[in-house]
């Protein structure tokens, strides 16, 4: 198909949605894209060829989906509206390389649906472009499922994006960047405007890399435990970590044992939660739990 012909064109996506009679659901945070160069940089940031595989999450009417299937080996898309299930098999009936499902990512067994559609292939990238609402939840999962990914590459709302690539002391950083930096390493590709989608978002939008990392960057004793400490450590964040931790850790004893255990940590009782390091909440996660607090 000559580029004339792409779905993401403005021309192309208009003619798509009128031809059908597609209208537009809030409820699902709908935004299509009609941006060529945003697309080729989304696809680009995934870093896939003809030995590699993609899924999509949210496909809408496949104009990432048509860029993935002429770059990847093997795309998979997740659609959780039947109403669009008919127009991507229609659009994306020149390529063969691409399966199209009904279903909401957060209820498919991914494990299961990797072993059916992407096996033998080398690596998998997760690529898409995310609705807003449900992003977090999408992304950790994807993430804490430790699915053989090699990169995560989504369009997400911009604030978020910021939040995960955040640096320990910024006003940004906080359990969500930890949560990420913890599986993987991030990194902003580009700002998009939101006049590059139908209809226009209310807000700025980002395209971020997800590196799935192999291993963690840090060695906890219990991970469930080491992110209730994150959690907890940002629950009130101008609160001192003292003061968070005693809330939730230590809410019926004395400050006594719990700066004993902060100085064993080597962290300043007075300090606040935005400015350790994932390092640093490793090692006073460790020493809380071997000190049997949870």
């Amino acid at each position: 198909m000559s580029r004339f012909d792409d779905i993401s064109t403005p021309r192309r996506t208009k003619e798509i949605i009128s031809r059908h009679g597609f209208s537009f659901k809030k409820s699902l945070g709908q935004n299509f894209l009609i941006d060529q160069n945003i697309l080729y940089k989304i696809v680009e940031a995934a870093g896939l060829d003809e030995d590699k595989g993609a899924l999509e999450i949210g496909p809408g009417i496949g104009a990432l989906t048509e860029k993935l299937a002429q770059t990847a080996g093997t795309v998979t898309a997740i659609e959780i509206d039947q109403r669009l299930i008919p127009i991507l098999r229609e659009v994306l009936e020149p390529y063969e390389n691409v399966k199209v499902h009904h279903g909401d990512v957060l209820k498919v067994d991914l494990h299961e649906l990797f072993q059916q559609d992407f096996a033998g292939v080398s690596k998998v990238s997760v690529v898409a472009n995310l609705p807003y609402y449900v992003t977090t939840p999408i992304l950790m999962k994807l993430l804490e499922e430790k699915l053989p990914l090699e990169n995560i590459v989504v369009m997400i709302q911009k604030e978020v994006a910021e939040r995960m690539a955040a640096a320990p002391g910024s006003k940004d950083y906080g359990s969500l960047s930890i949560a990420v930096q913890y599986y993987s390493e991030p990194k902003l590709v580009c700002i998009v405007p939101h006049t590059v989608f139908i209809p226009q978002p209310n807000v700025a939008s980002a395209v971020i890399r997800l590196a799935v990392r192999e291993e963690p960057p840090v060695s906890v004793e219990d991970e469930g435990f080491f992110f209730e400490v994150v959690q907890a450590s940002f629950a009130q964040r101008r609160k001192t970590i003292a003061n968070n931790l005693k809330s939730r850790f230590f809410a019926g004893e004395g400050r006594e044992r719990l700066e004993q255990l902060l100085q064993e940590a080597g962290i300043v009782p007075s300090r606040r939660g935005e400015t350790l390091s994932i390092e640093e909440y490793a090692k006073l996660s460790n020493v809380l739990y071997n000190a049997d607090i949870r």
